[in-house]
């Protein structure tokens, strides 16, 4: 793998880490309830997933999941759901001070388990690394390597997301401070998480 690989793989490959998708929308929601610190923790759930794929897409069998059409539509139904789900939780939640208190108490693992759910049950996360990375693959050279490296770097170009998309739900929270401001910033949000997950139902292999 050569330099100039890499620099066409760092800004496509951040562009894709930056797109708001339904994991994005997620660190951003609970940066604006929990803290920028436990929203960030809590993208660690993201990352456990995605190291699963590239481990799956190093080995190859990240196209034949994707590839089976039973395989395809259980992910993208679990995964559509499960955004509903959360978002019906999102549009429903009191924003009042005693709930925001009580919401503080939710386990950290509780949100990892999330941000996890979310990036397993999300078909395009698989096809990234079925497509996107193998890209940028020299067959000539040490494939494990290579994979190795870039899956390094798209990893820590998701926690600079992660960051970014919590730093700026953390802004929103305070600037939506009073609680019918909040609810306002929960119920957009919840139509953004809603809208991903019809989205997800709706996917189609292309």
């Amino acid at each position: 793998m050569n330099l100039t690989t890499l620099l066409l793989f760092i800004p496509a490959c951040f562009a894709l880490n930056m797109a708001p998708g339904p994991n994005n929308l997620l660190s951003l929601t609970n940066a604006k309830r929990y803290g920028v610190g436990v929203a960030c923790l809590a993208g660690i759930g993201r990352l456990v997933a995605f190291i699963g794929m590239i481990t799956l897409a190093a080995t190859g069998l990240a196209t034949v999941l994707y590839t089976s059409e039973k395989i395809f539509l259980m992910i993208k139904v679990v995964g559509g759901v499960y955004l509903l789900w959360l978002a019906y939780q999102l549009w429903d939640a009191d924003t009042t001070e005693e709930e925001n208190s009580e919401a503080k108490r939710l386990s950290f693992f509780g949100l990892a388990r999330q941000e996890f759910l979310l990036a397993v049950g999300n078909p395009k996360a698989i096809l990234i690394f079925t497509a996107f990375l193998p890209q940028f693959i020299e067959p000539a050279g040490n494939v494990g390597q290579q994979f190795l490296i870039l899956g390094a770097l798209f990893l820590l170009l998701e926690w600079v997301a992660i960051a970014g998309y919590a730093y700026a739900g953390s802004f929103l929270g305070n600037w939506f401070s009073q609680p019918k401001r909040r609810q306002l910033f929960n119920r957009l949000c919840a139509g953004l998480l809603a809208s991903a997950g019809i989205g997800l139902l709706l996917a189609k292999k292309e």
